[in-house]
């Protein structure tokens, strides 16, 4: 038998089967629950005799089963503030330069007023939904939250969470490494990094000790030695709760840190569709009418590769640019030591308070020497349309590219 994975949420699901009196054990739709009630959000309020009434939608029922609830019989406070504070902040928004006044003794809601706490309320439970897909997908052991206090937008449509490199068809970005150290304490004398004539990048604090520029050898799964090796890091994947945000200065998603991230920390990984540099010189058109960047060069040793997270991608997808960045690019080789195809690891240059946004330089190569003429880490070398920057540093440059 052939299964098709549907499409529908399980809340749509539910909706249909209390619609059409259907049980289903699977989605949890059994006689007990068949007509049980519960408080998803309010939609509107308004006073009848005195009385203060709300209308509410039921989670799992179509918005055409929507009732008028007296106050007194909701148990749901969470959800009552938010109602008060979307109608507040809604009222409260700057209209011709005058701020309108809140009332506190209507009788009735507007209806753009009512319309706008609808949209915020939906927006809430699509970005907390989000945020609990991120956190099923992801590998790592921190969390990963998502806030917007700033407009309507919800969850971007197109975007497919990943952990690693996700190849393009004829892409082996695995090259079938079979050997690993064989130290019983790492590093030794033929450990990783100097295999590959390279020192250890990291000290006994597990911090970064190496310059830009120079590339990071990690002990692979077919070394001696355990997980807790301190050649390991970036294997881990991200170690700090990070918020995926909403900016309040036209740029768009940010990601900020919800931990205090000390000097030459591993922060993230960049990851993303690896595809010919052919292929991204025809996406980066597009890319650029739509004043998108999410092409990264993997020109450490060669121009052929380049990584696309416009679609596919970690938390990194939505790191923001900065001509003053707080994060730094490496190139990592842990099980494939293809130096075509490394893996891109992002640090910080200094340390990093919680709350802050994080940022990299989008021309960013990881070398020591960072010009807006020569460097060109993000989108193809070939530029055709200037992307102004928005990031507000001092130093700023002007463009992205």
């Amino acid at each position: 038998a052939w299964y098709v994975p549907c499409l529908a949420s399980l809340e749509t699901l539910q909706e249909l089967c209390r619609k059409e009196n259907l049980r289903c054990k699977s989605i949890g739709i059994t006689n007990r629950n068949l007509k049980s009630y519960e408080v998803e959000y309010l939609c509107d309020y308004k006073v009848e005799e005195g009385t203060e009434y709300y209308l509410v939608k039921w989670k799992g029922w179509p918005e055409s089963s929507n009732t008028w609830e007296p106050q007194k019989n909701l148990k749901c406070p969470l959800l009552l503030q938010n109602f008060l504070s979307d109608k507040n902040e809604y009222l409260s928004r700057v209209r011709d330069g005058k701020a309108l006044k809140v009332r506190n003794h209507v009788k009735a809601l507007k209806p753009a007023v009512a319309d706008y706490i609808v949209k915020k309320a939906k927006q809430r439970i699509a970005l907390r939904r989000w945020k609990e897909e991120l956190n099923r997908k992801k590998n790592h052991k921190a969390m990963i939250l998502v806030e917007n206090t700033v407009d309507l937008e919800g969850p971007p449509l197109d975007f497919y969470y990943i952990n690693e490199y996700k190849p393009a068809p004829g892409i082996n970005v695995i090259n079938g490494i079979t050997t690993g150290c064989e130290c019983a304490d790492c590093p030794a004398e033929k450990c990783c990094p100097k295999e590959a004539g390279f020192i250890l990048a990291y000290n006994k604090r597990k911090k970064l000790k190496i310059q830009p520029g120079l590339p990071i050898y990690e002990c692979n799964s077919f070394c001696r030695c355990g997980p807790d090796c301190p050649n390991r890091i970036v294997q881990k994947g991200t170690p700090y709760s990070l918020c995926i945000f909403r900016t309040n200065n036209g740029r768009g998603w940010g990601v900020k840190t919800l931990q205090k991230i000390k000097t030459n920390s591993f922060v993230m990984e960049y990851v993303g569709e690896v595809i010919t540099s052919e292929e991204a010189e025809r996406r980066g058109q597009l890319y650029d009418n739509q004043g998108n960047t999410y092409l990264f060069d993997l020109d450490y040793d060669s121009d052929e590769f380049t990584v696309d997270a416009a679609r596919y991608g970690n938390v990194s997808h939505f790191v923001n640019h900065s001509c003053d960045p707080n994060l730094q690019v490496f190139n990592v080789f842990i099980d494939n030591l293809d130096l075509r195809l490394p893996r891109i690891a992002l640090f910080s240059t200094r340390t990093i308070k919680a709350g802050e946004e994080l940022t990299f330089d989008y021309q960013m190569k990881g070398s020591i020497d960072l010009t807006s003429d020569s460097a060109d880490g993000l989108s193809p070398s070939r530029k055709r349309i200037r992307t102004v920057c928005k990031c507000g540093a001092v130093c700023c440059r002007g463009y992205l590219n």
